[in-house]
Formats: C-alpha cells, sequence, structure tokens
C-alpha cells in the first residue's frame, strides 16, 4: 500500500511543482500541451481529448484567454464554432513545459519486458476497477 500512496504522492507533487514554476494547474498545461501538439482545436475536441467536462474546460479556456496563452478564433464558415489557439505567449509557454510524469513513467516502462507490463496493466485494471475508475479510458498521450 505504500508503495500506491508514494506514486499518488509523486504525482501530486508533480502538479503542485508546475503550479509554483509556471502558475498552471495541470488541466491548464494539458490544454497547452495538447494545443501545441495538435494545433487549434474545438473546446469539444479538447474536452474528450482531456477527459473534462464540457463546462471544465470552459472554465480552463477561460482563465488561460485571461492569462494570454489561448484565443478563441471563430472558424471560417461556421461562424458557431470557436477554434481555440496558442498565443505567441502561449506558444512560448508551451515549449518551455516539462513532460508530464505520466510520459516519464510511459518511457520508463518501455524497457521492461512484455510479460512484466502485462503484469502491471492487469495490476493497473483491477485497482481502477476497485475505485470504480474503470470507465475512464486510457489518456491518449502524444
Amino acid at each position: 500500500m505504500g508503495s500506491i500512496r508514494r506514486l499518488v504522492r509523486a504525482v501530486s507533487l508533480d502538479s503542485a511543482k508546475m503550479s509554483r514554476q509556471f502558475s498552471l494547474t495541470a488541466p491548464q498545461s494539458g490544454v497547452l500541451r495538447s494545443l501545441a501538439s495538435n494545433g487549434p482545436i474545438s473546446s469539444a475536441q479538447l474536452s474528450r481529448e482531456l477527459y473534462v467536462t464540457p463546462s471544465n474546460i470552459t472554465g480552463i479556456i477561460d482563465r488561460l484567454e485571461k492569462k494570454g496563452l489561448v484565443q478563441r478564433v471563430r472558424k471560417e464558415g461556421d461562424r458557431r464554432v470557436a477554434l481555440i489557439m496558442l498565443t505567441q505567449a502561449g506558444e512560448q509557454l508551451s515549449s518551455q513545459l516539462p513532460d508530464p510524469i505520466e510520459i516519464k513513467l510511459i518511457s520508463a516502462l518501455s524497457d521492461l519486458e512484455s510479460k512484466k507490463i502485462a503484469d502491471l496493466r492487469g495490476a493497473l485494471k483491477l485497482m481502477l476497477r476497485l475505485v470504480d475508475a474503470q470507465e475512464i479510458e486510457d489518456d491518449p498521450l502524444h
């Protein structure tokens, strides 16, 4: 049980470090990373990609817009749709963001033999079932 607690703590500390160093929450940095990788996309697409509700993504985008890191641009041909895109300041900041802890873990795990990876995957699926989180899909890391 101590290992699970330490892993959760490591994720929490990584998030706190991001907040202190860049004045961003984990979801805000996720939006910046997504936009840097994918270019301008709709808030609905961001919501699906980051596994947050549409109302939450709206708040995250609002806060990033106030910081001057993103902007909403109406889509040509369909003014009902706004695309979210990085500003120049957002591009600069996103290029400075360190890899999230998930990327570091995936990179480290890729060196393991396939049997150990399969065992870990099974254990993680069991833990997700135990905390009623099995409906959460794998994060589409880039």
